[in-house]
């Protein structure tokens, strides 16, 4: 086990949630908390691949990723989610002309999902979230 490996991941993906919170409360671009919001579930799930010592891959679809860790945590009802903030990825961190920006509300519903899912994940790895700053 290597509990060193995944405070580092997690505490890189604190950093992003809170960056995320920091810009949803102040009501910035929500283009720009989508991704955020993304690199922390990212960080977040490898950190389970850093903990066991596992080959780290380099993709960016959650999906994909939720199944190489699914005997670490259970995430298959949330793939919806999983999916929903992948695309966040994908369509928000490059330009393209007119696209609208994801809904407050909907970036409220995905931020309230990946604050439950970063402590479910540090409980799993019995790792502090205070340690993470």
């Amino acid at each position: 086990m290597n509990k060193v490996s995944a405070k580092e991941w997690l505490t890189k993906a604190w950093h992003n949630l809170s960056g995320a919170k920091l810009f949803y409360d102040a009501d910035h671009y929500s283009d720009v908390t989508a991704v955020e919001l993304h690199n922390a579930v990212e960080k977040s799930l490898k950190s389970f691949l850093a903990y066991n010592n596992k080959k780290i891959p380099k993709t960016h679809d959650l999906v994909d990723i939720s199944v190489l860790i699914k005997k670490y945590i259970d995430l298959e009802n949330e793939k919806v989610f999983l999916d929903q903030i992948t695309e966040y990825h994908i369509e928000e961190s490059y330009p393209a002309f007119d696209r609208a920006l994801p809904p407050r509300d909907e970036i409220k519903e995905v931020l309230d999902f990946v604050e439950d899912l970063f402590g479910r994940v540090c409980a799993k790895l019995d790792i502090d979230p205070k340690e993470l700053v």
